[in-house]
């Protein structure tokens, strides 16, 4: 048992309030004490107070911010309330561990940042990913320069399928007044944060994105886009919820090397004995010949390493509240600082604009307003949320 334990909150006792409950009751966080739940619903509550029964519970989480039990909160509730909960428990006095993504549009998340920076209170993102071990190691690596400059990055993410009736779970899912959007907004915020974080906010985006392809909604479940960026790299990302037999391969090339990922689990690094650009310098004819008569093997111009890390179910989630209590409780460094949220929500609108557009959108300066008023526009045409400010 941790000596000094963070006094914290659950607002939104659904699958992912639930999960954190059930960690934190386990003892997985030891320096974490659950003492309050919110939820609008009476019998997600009771069954909170069945698991947690010390636990006071709120059908209104600023009478649970306002109470003065909690230090901290974590916010498990549809994406466009991300920001409102988050500026009100800053504002208010209390930490917040923000779910993901931190908003629906940019508008919303600057003014939350905005807050933030004014606020002597933490915030964080609960970007689980970044604690993997695998793709630190693969940040360290690309930060230190190993492999030299990027070059490409391609990453194919397609292990989210859902069925319909994973949609007609809830009213306010798979639209964009409830919602905000499909695959980028629910599924893969995780890989666009990853990643930016690895190799780079691009520059601007040109997107083909599908709206109701394979499935009964009106918002994304298949896109493809491509990044850019002003130093001549490229990225594509590829992402969607109708295969069954999915993929995920993430590929870095760098002029000195490789990496490839398979699955998050496994990356295969291949080390240039002598960089890209070196060996096209200095191949004559004579080298491109006995390369092409199998005299010369592509094997023998590279090292490679293999780097293989399983991680427990539930580590991850775990790590970042365990990080957050302890960057409250004892200065340790933030594991993903909330401010940096704002990245994978302008890729995700600025994917989203460049298919409304149908031309290339700048990430660098996106247009905010351009797009809520787009946006806005989907919301009126479903006819069951209020537009957006």
């Amino acid at each position: 048992m941790a000596e000094r334990q963070l006094k914290f909150g659950i607002i939104g006792y659904g699958t992912e309030g639930s999960m954190y409950g059930k960690f934190i009751s386990e003892g997985m966080v030891p320096n974490i004490d659950l003492v309050a739940v919110c939820d609008i619903d009476e019998e997600k509550l009771e069954k909170a107070k069945g698991i947690h029964p010390n636990i006071k519970t709120f059908t209104d989480y600023k009478e649970m911010i306002d109470s003065g039990l909690v230090e901290g909160i974590v916010t498990c509730v549809p994406h466009y309330l991300h920001p409102e909960m988050a500026i009100y428990g800053l504002e208010h006095g209390v930490n917040v561990l923000n779910e993901k993504p931190a908003g629906v549009y940019t508008k919303q998340v600057k003014e939350l940042n905005e807050v933030a920076k004014k606020s002597d209170k933490a915030y964080a993102l609960f970007f689980n990913q970044r604690t993997n071990p695998l793709y630190r190691k693969l940040k360290k690596i690309l930060d230190a320069g190993e492999l030299g400059p990027i070059r490409r990055t391609n990453w194919i993410i397609t292990t989210w399928w859902r069925p319909d009736a994973y949609y007609e779970q809830s009213e306010w899912r798979a639209t964009w007044g409830g919602e905000g959007g499909g695959v980028l907004v629910n599924q893969a915020p995780h890989q666009l944060d990853l990643i930016q974080w690895m190799t780079g906010v691009p520059d601007r985006v040109y997107s083909s994105v599908h709206y109701g392809y394979q499935r009964n909604i009106v918002v994304d479940d298949q896109v493809h886009f491509i990044m850019e960026y002003d130093d001549g790299r490229t990225g594509v990302f590829v992402t969607n919820t109708n295969e069954i037999i999915g993929t995920d391969r993430l590929e870095i090339v760098c002029d000195g090397g490789k990496i490839v990922v398979d699955n998050s689990q496994k990356a295969t690094i291949y080390r240039l004995k002598e960089t890209e650009n070196d060996l096209n310098a200095r191949m004559t004819i004579d080298d491109v010949k006995m390369l092409f008569a199998g005299q010369m093997k592509f094997d023998d111009l590279y090292d490679t390493e293999v780097i293989e890390e399983n991680s427990v179910w539930g580590g991850q989630h775990c790590e970042v509240m365990r990080n957050f209590a302890a960057h409250i409780l004892d200065g340790e460094e933030l594991l993903a600082n909330g401010a940096e949220g704002i990245n994978g929500v302008r890729l995700a609108n600025a994917v989203h604009l460049s298919s409304w557009l149908g031309e290339p959108v700048s990430v660098k300066d996106f247009d905010d307003d351009k797009y809520l008023e787009l946006l806005n526009e989907k919301i009126k045409e479903e006819g069951k949320f209020e537009e957006r400010k």
